[in-house]
């Protein structure tokens, strides 16, 4: 079992950033991918960035130049830094580590943005 616990969500106004954790713990062995996805209400889940240990990146089309997706494999933690945040931006941010085929999944934190 692999556990992701997710930290830094929040209110923030348009133009600001956040810096999203994702540490993950357990059977931490081959989490060939980690990232993070987001669900507004009323829409599905969606990708908004993915990285692997081989450090390719993967970004959705709305948050490329903005946000960037960083990851530091000796504290088995994901980072999501997210600039220029827009009311758009708003959903809950879900932490995500594939196991060989096995999706795990955070509890997700709140991120709005709003002034």
């Amino acid at each position: 079992q692999v556990q992701l616990v997710e930290s830094g969500g929040g209110l923030v106004q348009p133009g600001g950033s956040l810096r999203l954790s994702c540490a993950a713990s357990g059977s931490i062995r081959n989490l060939n991918v980690m990232g993070w996805y987001r669900q507004a209400p009323g829409k599905e889940r969606e990708l908004v960035a993915r990285t692997t240990t081989t450090g390719s990146t993967d970004y959705a089309d709305s948050v490329k130049g903005r946000f960037l997706i960083s990851r530091d494999s000796a504290k088995n933690t994901v980072y999501l830094q997210m600039n220029s945040l827009q009311p758009e931006d708003t959903a809950v941010y879900y932490c995500n580590a594939v196991k060989f085929v096995i999706n795990y999944w955070g509890q997700g934190t709140q991120v709005t943005v709003s002034s």
